[in-house]
């Protein structure tokens, strides 16, 4: 896989502003949660991170979790920036995690300040760089005061070790505050992320008002509901699908014979469209103008770029949207 050195790279990309910030995010971003870590081959990872950069994909996130193992997948991308990217650091926005369990004893998960700011220091490191884009806490914790952890993102930045700060999977009430507190401390929220899909509409109940009302930017993950939202499964499991893998959180038992009828009523209707289902499921997103950035995941060079081609059209007539909600009721 080679590097392309071509500036039409940005041109055949749509940029969306994030939220009321200074920052485009590319409509497709690449996810690095699957196929990144050390039980996937490097050259792979390496060749869908270098298709999509030549696609103008110019956002790459992380956490410190990814993998599996935890933290592999920074370890993978930081050797893959040294090799390819590192002389285009300035053209990328680079971001991570921290939340999850990533080491036993009291202070490997949550939402403190000491889990945080070591958590960052470890992914600074595995990814060979000074700093990241954007950071977020990648939970809620009940358990923390929230004060504390918004404390913590503005302490990154504060320290030159991000630029940003992000929350991902924050309801709407635990946003509004986060954001709040962290306007307080002279730190705006860039960026919240959350799940959604068709599948899964939950930032449909009040998540999206609130970002739209304090101008934080949206980039969905899960956008395919792990691959349900494309044609893979409705011939079966493929034995290189997700479904099919011992780690993951998608397993067979959830693809039901009811939702394959609702994913084969969604495929016909993407193909009325020219499209793909997957194409069609990035676009519905899309659609909303509060939605930043689609985060998809790849398997193989050839899944991100038929996904970028789902910037071919994101037009939805009313009766489209109406069959889709039928569908889905």
């Amino acid at each position: 896989m080679v590097l392309m050195n071509n500036k039409d790279k940005y041109d055949q990309m749509k940029y969306n502003r994030c939220g009321q910030s200074g920052i485009l995010l590319p409509a497709v971003s690449l996810g690095l949660w699957h196929n990144f870590g050390g039980v996937d081959t490097l050259e792979n990872s390496r060749a869908m991170a270098i298709t999509a950069f030549n696609l103008g994909i110019t956002h790459f996130d992380l956490a410190n979790n990814y993998g599996p193992p935890p933290g592999s997948a920074e370890e993978n991308f930081g050797q893959i920036l040294k090799k390819d990217l590192a002389n285009h650091r300035d053209e990328l926005i680079i971001s991570t995690k921290a939340g999850y369990l990533m080491w036993p004893g009291p202070y490997g998960k949550g939402g403190s300040k000491k889990y945080l700011l070591a958590s960052l220091d470890q992914s600074l490191k595995r990814m060979g760089l000074e700093y990241v884009d954007i950071f977020y806490s990648h939970c809620p914790d009940p358990q923390t005061p929230i004060e504390e952890t918004m404390d913590a993102l503005t302490h990154a930045i504060r320290q030159g070790k991000a630029i940003y700060a992000g929350i991902s999977s924050y309801s709407a009430d635990q946003t509004q505050k986060a954001s709040d507190i962290l306007n307080q401390m002279q730190t705006h929220c860039l960026i919240h992320q959350p799940s959604y899909s068709m599948l899964n509409r939950w930032p449909e109940d009040g998540l999206l008002d609130v970002l739209e009302k304090q101008g934080i930017g949206c980039i969905t993950f899960c956008p395919l509901a792990q691959g349900l939202l494309t044609d893979k499964y409705l011939n079966g499991i493929p034995a290189d699908s997700r479904a099919a893998k011992p780690h993951g959180f998608l397993t067979s038992d959830k693809i039901t014979s009811d939702l394959l009828k609702k994913i084969t009523l969604l495929n016909n209707l993407a193909k009325n469209r020219g499209q793909s289902l997957a194409q069609m499921a990035l676009a519905w997103i899309l659609k909303d103008s509060r939605i930043t950035s689609v985060l998809i995941g790849a398997s193989n060079p050839r899944q991100i770029e038929e996904n970028v081609k789902t910037l071919n059209n994101l037009n939805f007539t009313k009766e489209e949207l109406t069959a889709i909600d039928e569908i889905l009721k």
